[in-house]
Order: structure tokens, then C-alpha cells, then sequence
């Protein structure tokens, strides 16, 4: 339970707060790009993290690097529910991103110390279904909790439970890596062994199968809700809907992988679920390049790349591990950096992207710019989309230049 709790606690704090950035901004004085800052510097500090968190713990125990990240992670949060400016919160919320990476990048170490490779399966399984789980449920708990106190009591929660971790980690969860087993050479030699690790081609293959899974999601997250609220027109709830059932689809598949495991060697399963991922996205690309796909379609070929990305997951990071042993937090380090990385590279710019729907007298966008036209200021007004990582969710901020906006802004922030 505790290793589950640090594995699910960044992506809480990555999601949980997403619905108050409208709140958070105006009591803090700021626009949506100082809101945006604050979830980019905690993705940053999460990928920084990682790659000096997981080679640190082969150096020094898993146990004094899973303390103080947690430890760390009370103490930051709680700077950013008291935080008095927004560059305080930012500077906080980058450290909050580099403690909670602990979390992630140091309970595969242990899970590799501490199972073969019969039970990595079942366990990486486990670890999968609550990752998947968290960033849902997240918005739902940041969004019930808003309904009574502010933006800051989220912070205040996640300082909660980050004690609560720390407590765990000192009463449950003994040091997996003994000293016989650690590296010397202080903290050069153990970023040393990241470039040890990755010079292994039987590592990196697993390590770049999964940054590139990883960048497929990352676009999935981005696109997703523009696709269905903006081309097919459902309703923010119905999209929601969609991307709900897509992540019980994704969640049942990485349960899915521990049972699977019995019968079927991780790396079949890796090929057979990431074969299965391909050809649901592929299918979908020939759809819509050839016949234009309809909702129904898009959504089940979506429902079936992410659920294949369920058993994927957890089948490439049991394949790294297994085959790291002898560095577990630098693999996991690669794992995890690699990842974000990725998907960071394949997430949309922070940029305005502008487009309407074309008629036979031009582009929506084109007839309001021409001179003469009564609305060809309205362009002006905009909704920002900010999307996180995470996210997985979007938050509408509208800008009130006019009432009836012909053009929208798609305003994203990459993770």
C-alpha cells in the first residue's frame, strides 16, 4: 500500500488542483500563462528528479532517498498552500516535482529489489492500475474539495498525505538495497551508471520502447478532447465520458498483464500488446485518410490503443528491470526520464493555434478579418485550453473581449 501511495502521489499532485488554476490565478495576481508555469515547473522537477533520484538510491539505500523525497514533498507542498506570490508557488511547485519523483522512480528500485522475475509481473501489474487510476479520480477529489474551501487546502491535503507516506516509509518499508549491493563512488559514479545502463542495448531497447509508448500517450492526452468536443461536437461531459471509459479500458488492461504473465513471458506480451496499440492508431489513421471516420469509430480505436498501452506498460518496465538488476534506480531512472521526456517532445507547443470551420465563402477566420466586417474583431477573444500530463484534464478560461466568439485559441502546455 505504501509503494502504491508514493507511486500515485505526483500524478495527485499533478491533477488534483487542475480545476482550481482559474482561482489560483486571480488570487494570486496572475494571468494563465503564470498558472500554466506552475505545472510545467513541477512536470520539469519530475523529470530532473528521476534522473538524479534513482541512480542516488543505488549509491545510498532506497529507504534515506524515500524519506527525505517524502519528507521534502510535505514541506513543499505546504509552501504552495501558503504560498504569497506566484513565483513563489512556481519555485515551490519545481521542488515538489523533484521530491515527488522519489516516489515513482525509487518503488520500481524496490519492487526489482525485492520480487524475481516471476512476481515483477503481478506487482508492476498493480503499480500500472494505480497509475492509470490516479489521474482520474485526482480532478474529481481537487474539484469536490473546491466546493467547500479554496485552492490552497489541495496543497494542504497533498502535505497531508505526503506525511502520512513519510510515516509509512519509516514504519513499513525496510532498505531493499544493503550496502554490500551499493555503488561507491559518491554521487558521480551513480550518475556514472546511467550511462552504464544505457550503453546495454538489451536496457535501452525496453527504455526506448517505452519513452516512445510514452510520447504516443502524451499526444493522446493533448488531443483527445479537442477532437471530440471541437470536430465531432459532444459535450464536455460526454468527452469526459469517453476519456473515462478509455481509462478504465487502460486500468483493466495492466490488471490484465499480471494474469497474463502467468502463461505468457513478459516479452511476448510487450510485442503482442504494443502490435495491438499500432494497428488500433494505424486503423484509425487509414480511416479517416481514406473514408473520414465517425465518432464511434474514432472512439473504439482510441478504447483499443490505450487499453493494449494498459497491458504495455507494466510488460516493458518488468522487461528493464528485470534486465537492470544490477543498477535498479538507474534503469528505473532511464524508464521514467526517458518517458517524460518523450512525451514532453510530442505534446503540442505552448502556442495559439487558430482554426474554424471553412464554408464555401472562405475560411470562418479569413471573413472576419476582412475589412468592413462588423465582427472581424471578435477573432480577439479566445477560449485557453490549458492541458496537463497529467491532466488529462482541461480547464476553459474565456476571455471576455466579446460575447460571441467566431475563433478560438487552443493554448497548451507542454507537460
Amino acid at each position: 500500500m505504501v509503494l502504491a501511495g508514493l507511486s500515485g502521489a505526483s500524478p495527485l499532485a499533478t491533477d488534483m488542483y487542475v480545476p482550481a488554476l482559474p482561482d489560483l490565478a486571480r488570487s494570486l495576481a496572475t494571468d494563465a500563462s503564470g498558472a500554466q508555469m506552475s505545472l510545467t515547473g513541477f512536470l520539469a522537477g519530475i523529470i530532473v528528479g528521476q534522473l538524479v533520484l534513482g541512480p542516488l538510491s543505488d549509491a545510498v539505500g532506497r529507504r534515506p532517498v524515500l524519506i527525505g523525497g517524502s519528507v521534502l514533498f510535505t514541506v513543499f507542498s505546504a509552501v504552495c498552500a501558503l504560498a504569497p506570490t506566484v513565483e513563489v508557488l512556481n519555485t515551490a511547485r519545481v521542488g515538489q516535482g523533484i521530491a515527488g519523483a522519489a516516489g515513482i522512480v525509487v518503488s520500481r528500485a524496490v519492487v526489482a529489489d525485492l520480487y524475481d522475475d516471476r512476481e515483477l509481473p503481478l506487482v508492476f501489474s498493480r503499480l500500472g492500475a494505480i497509475t492509470a487510476t490516479a489521474p482520474v479520480l485526482a480532478p474529481l477529489a481537487g474539484g469536490a474539495l473546491l466546493l467547500a474551501v479554496s485552492w490552497r487546502y489541495v496543497f494542504a491535503v497533498l502535505a497531508l498525505m505526503g506525511l502520512l507516506l513519510s510515516l509509512g516509509i519509516w514504519r513499513w518499508i525496510p532498505d531493499s538495497h544493503p550496502p554490500h549491493a551499493r555503488l561507491t563512488g559518491g554521487m558521480t559514479a551513480s550518475l556514472r551508471a546511467i550511462g552504464e545502463v544505457a550503453a546495454q542495448r538489451a536496457i535501452l531497447a525496453p527504455v526506448l520502447a517505452l519513452a516512445c509508448g510514452g510520447a504516443a500517450v502524451f499526444a493522446y492526452i493533448a488531443g483527445t478532447t479537442f477532437v471530440f468536443q471541437d470536430i465531432y461536437r459532444l459535450s464536455p461531459a460526454l468527452s469526459s465520458l469517453v476519456y473515462g471509459v478509455n481509462a478504465v479500458g487502460n486500468m483493466a488492461g495492466s490488471l490484465a498483464y499480471g494474469h497474463l504473465a502467468k502463461r505468457r513471458a513478459p516479452e511476448t506480451l510487450l510485442i503482442t500488446s504494443g502490435a495491438l496499440a499500432t494497428t488500433g492508431a494505424a486503423a484509425l489513421l487509414l480511416i479517416q485518410a481514406t473514408t473520414g471516420s465517425t465518432t464511434q469509430l474514432t472512439w473504439l480505436c482510441l478504447l483499443i490503443t490505450i487499453s493494449a498501452f494498459g497491458v504495455f506498460f507494466p510488460a516493458v518496465i518488468t522487461v528493464a528491470q528485470s534486465r537492470g538488476r544490477a543498477a535498479p534506480g538507474a534503469t528505473s531512472a532511464l524508464l521514467g526520464g526517458s518517458q517524460f521526456l518523450f512525451g514532453a517532445a510530442a505534446s503540442p507547443p505552448g502556442r495559439a493555434i487558430r482554426y474554424a470551420e471553412p464554408d464555401a465563402h472562405g475560411s470562418r477566420d479569413e471573413q472576419l478579418s476582412r475589412p468592413g466586417n462588423p465582427g472581424r474583431h471578435r477573432h480577439q477573444t479566445c477560449t485557453h485550453l490549458l492541458r496537463v500530463d497529467a491532466p488529462r484534464v482541461l480547464i476553459t478560461a474565456r476571455t471576455t473581449a466579446s460575447p460571441a466568439p467566431e475563433t478560438f485559441s487552443r493554448c497548451n502546455a507542454s507537460p
